[in-house]
Parts: C-alpha cells; structure tokens; sequence
C-alpha cells in the first residue's frame, strides 16, 4: 500500500495539474456517482491527509479517494495515450483543457460536502507531513496502548497517519527494537524521539523519486526486501514473517542480531523474492 510521502507526490501532482482549472470532463465510473458531472467547476486544489486524498471544488465539494494496495492517479498531457491500465480498471477522469487526471483500480472514491471531510479524515492521528503535525500527541497516542506491538502500533492510522510496511520496518529497526516488542516496553528515551523520526523520514523522501533511509550510496532500506540477505550493520541475514492484529496479515522485516524484543514464535517465511513490491 502506497505509504504517505508516496500519497503527498500523487497529491502534489493532481493538485500542480488541475488547481485553478475549469473541468471540460469529469467521468466517474463507480454505481453510486455515475450520474456525477462536475463539468464547469473550478477545481480548488488537492491535499493529503496521511494515505488519503482530497481534491476540492468550487461549490464546496470534496472528492475522497484511497489507494490501498493498486490505486494510482496519474496525469496525461492531451494527446498523451494513458498507460496506466485497462479501460476497464478507470474509476474516475478529472480533465481540463490540457491536463487530464486518470484514477484507476481506487477502492474507495466518494463525494462529501467540503466542510464534513472529517466524516472520512477525521479518525486519523497527526498527520506526518500535515500542518497540524504534533509529535507529542503521536507519541501519546502510540503510548495509549502499552501492550500492543509496536509494529501494529505504528501502522494504526489512528495513532500516526502515514505509515505504512515499508517504514514500519524501518523504524523498528533505526529504533532498535523488534516490530512485536510492546510498546510499553521501549526504553522512554527511544520512545520519545520515535515520532520525530518518523516525520524527519517521510519528509526527507517526499520530494525523491526512489525512498531512501540508509544514507548509504548503495542500498535505499535497511532490511525491508532484504531477507535473507545479510544486515547492513552486522551481516545478520534478515528476516521476514507476518504480522498482523488478526485481520490483516503484513510482511514484517527485521535484523535479530539489531532489533531487541520478542520474534514470532514461527520463525521467518521464506521471502517471495529478493525485492519488495513497488509502492508508487
């Protein structure tokens, strides 16, 4: 799933597309909205919130769209041929005079009045590259729960909106404490700069075409994709199980010779090849 710097770049590119632009199409292709015309409207502009979309109209209207695991916005001159799938996957067209915006395969897409958007924002923790971002309270809210997992704790939209596989794995592992150690378990120094870390990392790869948290001129990510090869720091093979609250199951990376705190009592799977799947 598309994690939040990944969703501030679609954003910024809908947004650079069609802020200020009067739509000369619009064509939604889901039962609910397919009588929906926005022909004429001005569009005001898009913004992120966490993994979430909103792109604004004039007349106070607000399209919501998630990606989740295949969406993808992408953005066509006028005679560029769109690519980004079978006609059949378009759920929503967004076109002006000469841009025009394609959503395909978007699982979840719905209209709301502009002023109710926290109808479907609303639940998320402090957003990591929002305006309001509050690292205090992200803390808070991470340490409401002492006996959840940390990795669980930190894909919780709820608790900290932006995070998703990919930095879940790499901040256990900059933290030094496996993605099933408790949260109430991590040393408070550690715990404190947590969700500073967490910001410093999607806002330093927002702006980068290929997410990099190693520094390292060779290797973008300390272990996510990485197993079974051996850890950047201590040569360790890396390793991969699942992790999940029981609905949902996530591949989980980490190094057991860096990370302190309880494994699963499986052990790893053996990975689905050497590199993760594109996110964006």
């Amino acid at each position: 799933m598309p994690e939040g710097d990944t969703v501030w770049q679609a954003a910024r590119r809908l947004h650079d597309a069609l802020a200020g632009q009067v739509l000369t199409r619009s064509d939604f292709r889901v039962p609910k909205y397919a009588t929906v015309d926005l022909t004429g409207r001005t569009v005001l502009g898009t913004v992120p919130r966490g993994k979430h979309l909103l792109t604004r109209f004039e007349g106070g209207l607000t399209l919501h769209t998630h990606l989740r695991m295949e969406g993808a916005w992408k953005v066509y001159g006028g005679a560029e041929r769109w690519k980004g799938g079978p006609a059949h996957q378009i759920r929503a067209i967004l076109g002006t005079v000469d841009r025009t915006a394609v959503g395909y395969r978007l699982q979840v897409l719905e209209f709301l009045r502009t002023g109710e958007e926290d109808r479907a924002v609303g639940h998320l923790g402090p957003d990591l590259l929002g305006p309001g971002w509050n690292p205090d309270r992200a803390l808070a809210n991470l340490l409401a729960d002492p006996a959840r997992p940390l990795g669980e704790a930190l894909l919780d939209q709820r608790n900290l909106a932006g995070i998703g596989n990919i930095y879940k794995s790499e901040l256990c592992f900059l933290i030094g404490a496996t993605p099933w150690l408790p949260v109430g378990a991590l040393p408070a120094d550690r715990a404190a700069i947590l969700p500073g870390m967490a910001q410093r990392l999607l806002a330093a790869n927002r702006d980068r075409p290929v997410r990099r948290t190693t520094g390292l001129r060779d290797h973008d990510l300390f272990v996510y994709g990485r197993a079974p090869r051996p850890c950047l720091r201590c040569h360790t093979p890396v390793r991969l199980a699942d992790q999940g609250d029981g609905s949902r199951e996530r591949p989980t990376y980490w190094c057991p010779a860096c990370q302190t705190g309880p494994a699963p009592a499986q052990g790893s799977r053996h990975p689905h090849g050497s590199r993760p799947r594109p996110t964006n």
